[in-house]
């Protein structure tokens, strides 16, 4: 499985929470040689304050707990 495949399965799991304060998330890119991901935040997540917050300590960290291969996962506007 291609790791922008794994990593969208592993969005799944975050959207609901996304979903339920109004926002949303929309994956981007993923760079397989260095573990990057690129993530669009919408709704009201985009420009909230606690986007940084939410990116950080829920989407990154469910993301890097799936997908063993993501080292980082930042936020594009």
């Amino acid at each position: 499985m291609l790791l922008f495949d794994k990593v969208n399965k592993a969005l799944e799991r975050v959207k609901p929470m996304l979903e339920a304060d109004g926002g949303s998330i929309e994956l981007v890119s993923c760079d397989d040689e260095t573990g990057k991901v690129l993530v669009k935040l919408k709704g009201s997540c985009h420009g909230c304050p606690m986007a940084e917050l939410t990116l950080k300590q829920g989407v990154e960290r469910i993301i890097k707990e799936e997908v063993k291969e993501v080292k980082v996962v930042e936020a594009v506007r």
